[in-house]
């Protein structure tokens, strides 16, 4: 298994795995992505924020980073963070507990780049995410209502709970 940032030739791959994880979404909850920007993808793997999981030559998960999600985190926003977004497991990789090698790789890229906190999010009433995110090391820290500037198009009129794990130097 190795983690490296994507490259334009997994667009298509990325896509497929956003449209299978929609579908997925829509046979668990009561709410789901509605799609994304080719070109803000596109932007993030020129800006090496979209990233993705390898074993055996095949993609077995990917996701994005960013570093400033003041939308969502508000005045939070200031603290120096890594914020993890849209992370996708390919169906035939199911199980393999990649959030928990996410944080182990967050956690190192955060201290690299001299960052204080691991930080997302997910729906506000999603109470198995928000349990499985705590069990992979996350603390819960509450339930807010983001302000929708610029954010993708299911972020609109909806609570978000948000989770950070504190970068320990």
């Amino acid at each position: 298994m190795k983690i490296a940032s994507s490259t334009v030739s997994d667009i298509d791959s990325i896509f497929k795995m956003y449209d299978l994880a929609v579908a997925y979404q829509k046979t668990k909850f009561n709410k789901h992505w509605m799609g994304f920007d080719r070109e803000m993808v596109l932007n993030e793997i020129a800006e090496t924020r979209q990233w993705k999981i390898v074993i055996d030559d095949e993609i077995a998960c990917v996701f994005a980073i960013t570093f400033e999600d003041e939308s969502i985190w508000k005045e939070k926003n200031a603290d120096p963070s890594v914020y993890f977004h849209r992370i996708v497991t390919n169906p035939k990789f199911k199980g393999q507990q990649f959030v928990t090698k996410i944080v182990q790789w967050g956690l190192a890229f955060a201290k690299e780049k001299k960052l204080n906190y691991l930080r997302m999010d997910t729906w506000g009433d999603n109470e198995e995410l928000i349990n499985y995110y705590q069990k992979c090391g996350f603390d819960f820290l509450g339930v807010i209502i983001p302000e929708y500037k610029g954010l993708p198009k299911h972020y609109e009129g909806i609570s978000l709970s948000l989770f950070q794990i504190k970068v320990e130097y």
